[in-house]
C-alpha cells in the first residue's frame, strides 16, 4: 500500500537554512518519522530559498536570459504579456526557465536551484546520516506540458531513486513483450506528492512511502538523465517557429540554386 503526506509547521525558509533538519523537524511534531523505503519530495522553491536563488523583480529579464539555452516558442498575448518557452541550462523546456514570483517576497523572484541533482543528493545525504535511514529524495517544480492544458508536477532534481522503470523486454499480462513501455517513475513521485502538498497549502515537503524498490544508491542517475536528448526530440520548436525556420530554410536553399545557375550561364 503506497501513502502519501505533507508534515506541516515547516514555515518560511530563508537562505543558509538547513533543510534536512527543516524535514526532521516537521516529521516528528507529527510522529512520523522517516523509514528506509520512503521518498521525501521538496518542492523546488524551499531548495533555491536555501540557496539563495531569490533576485530582486526588476532583473526577471537579465536572469531569463542567463538561463535559457535555446528559445522553442515565443507567443504574445493580447494583454501585451509575453510568453516564452525556452530550454534553460538544466535541459528542461518549459516557461521562463522556471524563474517564479509565486511563495516569494514581493518584489522578487525564484530561479530554479542551481543543480537540483546535487542539492538532492545533499539533502538524501543528510537524512541518510542523520536517520540511518535508506531515503530518497525527488526536487519538484511545477511544470506545463506539450498537448494538455494545465499543469503538473515533475522532477528536476533526484537522488537515491530510480528516475525510471525499464519495462522493454518484460510481457504484459497477455503475454506481449514491451518494446519502449519506460515509466518515468520520479515524475510520477513529483506528482504524487504534489496531491499532498498542494499549491496553497503551505506545505512544501510530502513523504511518499510504500515504494521502498524505486529506492537505491545515491549515485543513481538523477533528474537531469530524463530530459530527452536533442537528436530524439521531435517538438524542437513551436509551430510558428519551425515553419520560420523551414521557410528561411526553403529560402537559402532556392536562392544558393539560383547563385549556382546563374554562375553556370556565365
Amino acid at each position: 500500500m503506497i501513502s502519501i503526506w505533507a508534515p506541516g509547521g515547516i514555515g518560511e525558509v530563508r537562505e543558509g537554512d538547513d533543510l534536512a533538519a527543516l524535514v526532521l523537524d516537521a516529521c516528528a511534531r507529527e510522529g512520523t518519522l522517516l523509514e528506509s523505503g520512503d521518498v521525501v519530495v521538496v518542492t523546488s522553491k524551499i531548495v533555491s530559498k536555501t540557496e539563495g536563488r531569490v533576485l530582486p523583480e526588476e532583473e526577471r529579464e537579465r536572469a531569463l536570459e542567463a538561463e535559457t539555452v535555446r528559445v522553442v516558442a515565443t507567443r504574445v498575448r493580447e494583454s501585451g504579456a509575453v510568453t516564452r518557452i525556452v530550454e534553460n541550462r538544466l535541459g528542461i523546456v518549459g516557461a521562463a526557465a522556471g524563474i517564479d514570483a509565486s511563495n516569494t517576497v514581493p518584489g522578487t523572484v525564484l530561479l530554479l536551484p542551481e543543480d537540483p541533482d546535487a542539492s538532492a543528493r545533499a539533502l538524501a545525504a543528510a537524512l541518510r546520516a542523520a536517520t540511518g535511514a535508506v531515503v530518497g529524495v525527488i526536487i519538484s517544480d511545477t511544470l506545463g506540458r506539450a498537448w494538455r492544458d494545465g499543469q503538473t508536477d515533475i522532477a528536476i532534481g533526484a537522488a537515491g531513486v530510480r528516475v525510471f522503470d525499464e519495462l522493454a523486454g518484460q510481457l504484459d499480462s497477455s503475454g506481449r513483450p514491451l518494446h519502449v513501455t519506460r515509466p518515468c517513475l520520479a515524475d510520477e513521485l513529483a506528482g504524487a506528492g504534489d496531491l499532498a502538498k498542494g499549491k496553497l497549502r503551505g506545505r512544501p515537503v510530502a513523504i511518499v512511502r510504500g515504494m521502498p524498490d524505486v529506492v537505491g544508491d545515491l549515485d543513481l542517475p538523477g533528474a537531469r538523465s530524463i530530459a530527452r536528448p536533442a537528436a530524439d526530440d521531435m517538438f524542437r520548436l513551436g509551430t510558428d517557429e519551425a515553419y520560420a525556420q523551414g521557410y528561411a530554410d526553403g529560402y537559402d536553399e532556392g536562392a544558393a540554386e539560383g547563385a549556382a545557375l546563374d554562375e553556370g550561364d556565365a
